[in-house]
């Protein structure tokens, strides 16, 4: 069992960064591919980056790629997402999800699920 508990959202105003962090419980947790997905208002969750088990090797939707970065720390058992030049369309809640398959685009099923954490970016 991997539990996940995601922190760091917030208002922000367009250009601006946030780092959102995704805390894991649970002795499997280095086993799985990390991943952050996220949900707007209105729309389907969509894939936003995942990261291999040990790193360092990623993967971004290209809407992020360039602004956002993924990294974990194994040791502390947590998952980062670095986000830079934030934009209003970033908007929605972000989830960390756990899986033992890899996929650069998202599309698959996740083992574990984070309760997620609102991200606003204003004009």
């Amino acid at each position: 069992q991997v539990q996940l508990v995601e922190s760091g959202g917030g208002l922000v105003q367009a250009g601006g960064s946030l780092r959102l962090s995704c805390a894991a419980s649970g002795p499997t947790y280095s086993t799985y591919h990390m991943y952050w997905l996220r949900q707007a208002p209105g729309k389907e969750r969509e894939f936003v980056a995942v990261i291999s088990r040990i790193g360092p090797t990623t993967r971004y939707a290209d809407s992020v790629n360039g602004r956002f970065t993924i990294s974990r720390d194994n040791a502390e058992r947590t998952v980062y997402l670095e986000m830079n030049k934030l934009k209003p369309e970033d908007t929605a809640v972000y989830y960390c999800a756990a899986s033992s398959k890899w996929s650069a685009s998202g599309g698959i099923e996740y083992d574990y699920w984070g309760q997620g954490t609102q991200v606003t970016v204003s004009l």
